[in-house]
């Protein structure tokens, strides 16, 4: 068992480091929350006063941020954790970032010895809190081997998807579909119960024809077709739609650097981007589906 220090203890973050102490890793955390860490506390991890505190003995440093200048802040600011993490040690990324600046703190945390991969996740909160999170990892192949046996503690699914920065395309890829498959689904749920369909049974059939998809299969948008997803709990939880508009601002910046056609990615986009401006970032992003409602 390793030593770990968690950064970021949040919806996601926080279940993560639950797993690593349920499989016996000694886990050092840090929030900027107390009660986030009071909870991992609790379950025995332990903390420090300050974040460099919580990585002077670490073997593997595990952030979860919210967006690429929380990450570039954290290890190379005014005495970021560059300067506190010993010398080959392995800092594995989670967050979901830009592939600038996954390269820029890989490469400054190299010329320490530091090891660094980045590995943004899928699955959700259920994935992160049932341990079957899908790992998107972008590094060399010996730090992948050296993190995997500490992402199957969190993961089910670990995939080396290439050199720094790799993880983060193969996240914003996925999440742009998946983007357009909830939206696409909203749209046809919508046309069948405008036109006197049951959602239910609307959904089944899609479900057994060729629309079959993720979004009927495990997260259906349509509130009462399926228990235990945010639909039926008025979108709460689950993943919220201003992260998915991130994640799609995201997609469309490595686009541009690509010069790749993405229509569809664009669209959902500003569907996203629509929907969170009217007061829903907080809701889960399945709740698309209320911009297709006909207004009563």
């Amino acid at each position: 068992m390793a030593n770990v220090a968690f950064i970021g203890l949040g919806n996601m973050g926080g279940p993560m480091a639950s797993n690593l102490l349920k499989a016996g890793h000694k886990v050092a955390v840090f929030d900027l929350f107390p009660q986030a860490v009071a909870t991992l506390v609790a379950e025995g991890a332990t903390t420090a006063d300050t974040v460099a505190g919580t990585v002077t003995d670490a073997e593997f440093i595990v952030s979860m941020l919210p967006a690429g200048k929380h990450v570039e802040g954290l290890f190379l600011g005014d005495d970021g954790l560059i300067n506190h993490i010993k010398a080959g040690a392995l800092v594995i990324d989670s967050s979901t970032i830009d592939k600038t600046t996954v390269v820029k703190v890989a490469t400054a945390l190299s010329d320490k010895g530091i090891n660094f991969i980045d590995a943004p996740v899928s699955g959700g909160v259920g994935g992160a809190q049932a341990g079957t999170l899908s790992f998107m990892v972008g590094g060399s192949a010996s730090d992948f081997n050296t993190a995997k046996p500490v992402l199957d503690n969190m993961g089910k699914n670990i995939f080396h998807a290439g050199d720094h920065g790799a993880g983060q395309v193969a996240k914003v890829c996925n999440n742009m579909l998946l983007a357009i498959l909830m939206s696409g689904t909203s749209e046809a749920l919508q046309l069948g119960m405008d036109n006197g369909l049951d959602p239910k049974v609307l959904s089944e059939i899609m479900l057994q024809s060729s629309g079959r998809n993720w979004t009927l299969e495990v997260y259906n948008p349509c509130p009462g077709v399926m228990e235990n997803v945010p639909s039926s709990n008025d979108y709460n939880g689950g993943f919220m739609t201003d992260l998915m508009a991130k994640d799609l601002g995201l997609a469309m910046d490595t686009a541009v650097q690509s010069q790749s056609a993405t229509p569809m990615g664009t669209l959902a986009r500003s569907l996203f981007a629509l929907h969170a401006g009217k007061g829903n970032g907080a809701k889960d992003f399945s709740s698309i589906i209320k911009m297709f409602e006909k207004a009563k």
